[in-house]
């Protein structure tokens, strides 16, 4: 029989915090649940623990300790840090689990928690299938006897750990000296690594979004609301903007004009540079079905192939680990760079881009425009109760549409894996043709709903 999962989502299990799913109960018989899962053997068991500021974070930290804790897994806290952090340190530690608390680009009110293997990567399927078919079980006969309890202690340098690993992905020889760089980390989980690594490699470092307080994270500010630094940019006459989301494994860029440059671009850049450094393996490069057609365009000019796959990041690392890739990314800023990391990584991978800027010595609004984007437009439709993408009303739409676009253009409907959302996404070389699609299938979406 198929296992299935209610609780995990594309991104691990997410929510409102105290509200079904992200409560307290929930939280520890999670980690009683993925405790038991990783117990293999009779050394002492670890799980790393980190978080972002969320104010929510404190109550789900310690419901998920206590149930790690009963499960007989020692715990290591390491406090707001970035998730790639999170990966690395699970993987450097040799500890059996890693869990992030995070609702990334969410806002305050939600949290979420991801979970990664020992290996740093994010649980499969199959595996979060299995943890949740566990918590559905009865567990008092299986947790940890008085004396095998686990223990909590905590990592002091866990930061420092990750400044270094992030230092080592820029070029030997290289240095920042003499770059003005604004740095949005959307007073999240990075607030304090991102800012010390630009400035221990020379750049000066104005931050802006460093100043968490448990209720702000993305707030106007970070990779989801990208005005804030490009304002900054300009008004601080910067040469290059980089923000990061709530829990830093997104980035966007900024050029010193205070235009932005979307994971598409960036991802065009680094495949560049690589190609040209020998780095590239392969000739294929993993991006989602929401990249642009016209990163699809400029990548077979350069002899390389984009692979789609569904949106979400650990889709993109599967397909990469699958090709023997080791550059992958999302429109969205997330950027997997496989030779430093193991999950999305926003500061290393703007570090890869202020590589080039180094040695091309041009400005960012000249090295970061790699390719004219196809005219894109991306609309959200909320819905309550069941998803009406099943509705035959829809597929009606959609055949519409596709007839309209041809092979001028792409229709991409999905529902959001975090929220309760449908995204609309057209895009073709006419405008005009994009803002009829999208409308006719957000009419056909909400009358839908209306019906319901």
């Amino acid at each position: 029989m198929t296992k299935t999962r209610r609780l995990f989502g594309t991104d691990g299990i997410r929510g409102t915090a105290n509200q079904d799913p992200m409560t307290v109960e929930i939280a520890q018989k999670l980690g009683q649940a993925a405790g038991l899962r990783f117990i293999n053997g009779t050394h002492r068991h670890s799980v790393l623990l980190g978080k972002d500021t969320r104010l929510s974070g404190y109550m789900i930290e310690c419901a998920l300790v206590s149930g790690f804790l009963s499960a007989g897994m020692d715990v290591t806290l390491v406090g707001p840090m970035p998730t790639p952090a999170i990966a690395m340190l699970t993987r450097s530690l040799r500890a059996d689990l890693g869990v992030m608390i995070s609702a990334s680009h969410n806002p305050y009110g939600d949290n979420g928690i991801k979970l990664f293997g020992p290996d740093g990567f994010k649980l499969s399927d199959e595996v979060e299938a299995e943890i949740e078919e566990t918590m559905r079980s009865d567990l008092s006969g299986r947790l940890a006897a008085p004396d095998q309890i686990g223990r909590a202690s905590r990592l002091n340098d866990a930061a420092g750990r990750y400044i270094e690993s992030a230092k080592a992905s820029f070029p030997r020889g290289l240095r920042l000296d003499g770059l003005r760089i604004v740095i949005d980390c959307a007073n999240g989980a990075a607030y304090r690594v991102a800012p010390t690594a630009l400035w221990e490699l020379g750049a000066e470092v104005i931050r802006i979004g460093c100043d968490p307080d448990g209720i702000n994270i993305n707030e106007g500010c970070g990779s989801t609301r990208p005005d804030a630094l490009c304002n900054a940019v300009t008004r601080h006459r910067a040469d290059i903007g980089i923000a990061l989301d709530g829990d830093a494994d997104r980035v966007l860029i900024s050029d010193e004009k205070g235009r932005l440059i979307d994971g598409d671009q960036i991802l065009a850049l680094i495949a560049r540079s690589w190609m040209k450094q020998g780095r590239l393996a392969g000739r294929h490069i993993v991006a989602t079905v929401m990249s642009n057609m016209g990163l699809e365009r400029f990548l077979s000019k350069q002899g390389l192939e984009l692979i789609r796959t569904a949106v979400g990041d650990r889709y993109v690392v599967e397909k990469m680990r699958e090709l023997g890739a080791n550059l992958g990314g999302e429109q969205s800023g997330h950027m997997l760079l496989s030779d430093f990391a193991t999950t999305g990584d926003g500061l290393v991978a703007a570090l890869q881009v202020l590589a080039v800027l180094v040695e091309e010595k041009r400005p960012a609004s000249e090295v970061c425009r790699m390719f004219t984007p196809y005219p894109q437009l991306l609309r959200n439709v909320r819905f309550a109760g069941r998803s009406p993408l099943h509705d035959p009303a829809i597929d009606k739409a959609r055949r519409a549409a596709e007839g309209l676009l041809g092979d001028r253009g792409r229709l991409v409907l999905r529902e959001s894996g975090t929220e309760p959302l449908i995204r609309v996404m057209v895009e073709a070389e006419d405008e005009q043709l994009v803002r009829q699609v999208v409308d006719d299938m957000c009419n056909a979406i909400t009358a839908v709903q209306m019906m319901a």
